[in-house]
Formats: C-alpha cells, sequence, structure tokens
C-alpha cells in the first residue's frame, strides 16, 4: 500500500481557524498557487565579471556628472542633419551680393589699401593667406577639369578641400581646391563696390590669384597659421 499523504501544516492550522471549504479555497489561492517572483536586480548570467565593472563604472560616472546639458551634435549627426546644407530658396545671387561689398571692405582694411596701393608679396602673402575668403566673388582661372574653368561667383562656404559658389543664374558650384586657381578683385573704393560689371568707364582694381592646393585648411586654422614662401611644384 502507498504511504498515506501527509497533511501540509498550513491546510491544518486554516481548518482549525476557517469553514472547511473556506480554508481549502485560501490554501489554494495564498499557498498551492502562490506565484515565485525573482529578484528584478538579479544580474544577467551572459555578462561576465568585466562587463558588470565597466557597466558599473559608466553609471557612476553618468551620475556624477555636474552638468546636465546635452552634448553637442557630432560631425556625423550634423551632416545627416544638413546642419551646413543651403536651402534651394537661398541660393541666390542677389542675397550675397551685400557680403562681398562687406568683404571687399573688409580686404581694403586688412591691405591698408587707404594708406598705399603698392602690393608687396612678402608683406602682403601672409595677410592673403590668412584672410577669410567667405564672400569673395572668385573667377575659376585654371583647373585640371575644364568643366569648371570660368565658374564665377560668390563665395558662400570655404571648407577644407572646397569652395562652394554661387553663381550669378542662381546655381551652386561645388569647385574643389587642389590644382585649382581662383581669381578675384578688390576695387580701390567703396563707391566702386556696386557688383555692376558694365560700367562705362574701367575700375580701379586689385587682381590677385589664389592657389587653392595652397589653401587645403579651414578659415579658423587658416587665421592662426604662419605661412612660408616655397615654390610650388605644380606651377
Amino acid at each position: 500500500m502507498a504511504p498515506a499523504e501527509k497533511e501540509h501544516p498550513a491546510q491544518s492550522l486554516l481548518a482549525r481557524a476557517h469553514e472547511p471549504t473556506t480554508s481549502s479555497q485560501i490554501f489554494r489561492e495564498k499557498v498551492q498557487n502562490r506565484p515565485l517572483l525573482l529578484r528584478p536586480s538579479s544580474p544577467d548570467p551572459r555578462e561576465n565579471v568585466r562587463s558588470q565593472r565597466q557597466k558599473a563604472r559608466l553609471e557612476k560616472q553618468k551620475a556624477s556628472r555636474k552638468s546636465k546639458k546635452p552634448r553637442p551634435l557630432t560631425a556625423k549627426q550634423k551632416r545627416l542633419l544638413g546642419v551646413y546644407d543651403i536651402p534651394k530658396d537661398q541660393r541666390k545671387y542677389d542675397i550675397y551680393l551685400p557680403i562681398w561689398k562687406l568683404w571687399c571692405a573688409y580686404m581694403r582694411e586688412i591691405l591698408a589699401m587707404d594708406k598705399s596701393r603698392y602690393v608687396n608679396a612678402a608683406a602682403v602673402g601672409p595677410l592673403l593667406a590668412s584672410a577669410d575668403y567667405h564672400g569673395a566673388m572668385v573667377d575659376v582661372v585654371r583647373c585640371r577639369c575644364v568643366g569648371r574653368v570660368g565658374i564665377k561667383g560668390i563665395v558662400v562656404k570655404d571648407t577644407k578641400f572646397t569652395m562652394e559658389i554661387i553663381t550669378q543664374k542662381n546655381e551652386l558650384k561645388t569647385v574643389p581646391k587642389e590644382y585649382t586657381v581662383f581669381r578675384f578683385e578688390i576695387p580701390f573704393a567703396e563707391e566702386d563696390s556696386d557688383g555692376d560689371n558694365n560700367m562705362a568707364e574701367p575700375r580701379k582694381l586689385f587682381v590677385f590669384e589664389l592657389h587653392g592646393s595652397q589653401f587645403e585648411n579651414r578659415p579658423a586654422d587658416r587665421a592662426n597659421r604662419k605661412f612660408k614662401q616655397h615654390i610650388d611644384p605644380d606651377l
């Protein structure tokens, strides 16, 4: 014969305090069918001790950070969001024409054209090398890609390796600096810088040529860089 099954101690105690029907229901719901809850903070067995220490260290650093400001965008995020892209409705030549006039006044000031009109390569060369060319009206006079020769317009973006130019036809052209020669003009007087190329009398201009291969730097980096004269092998 099979041994008689022992009565659970909790069931005998409940039978003393309640009726048989009530005691059976309480025993079934509270004892037999009671769910077993695991700790939610139990460590993941797939993580080793090293990853646990690294995770705890990162959480501690995050909690101890004083500044709660959001971190700045990375270069990849800026490219995806198009932060520096010029909208199509802003690609108009007339919008940037006043900027060219301001740029001419800026160049006349750094070259001291109001005091002297004599140009010395040793004196003005470093100034031209470190100048900012956002707003300059440039003309592509030499390039290994013949199709880019003749592009003329205002520089709206000067990056490390390219120049983005808005033409008079409201077209945005991206021209690489490498193996490209840009020509730009600076009027002597402010009243001459009206942007009209069909004047009866010829304007008095300073004409310079910029070799893009020697300017493969960001404008902010060129401002603090010291340039030395050397022979360009591509000339």
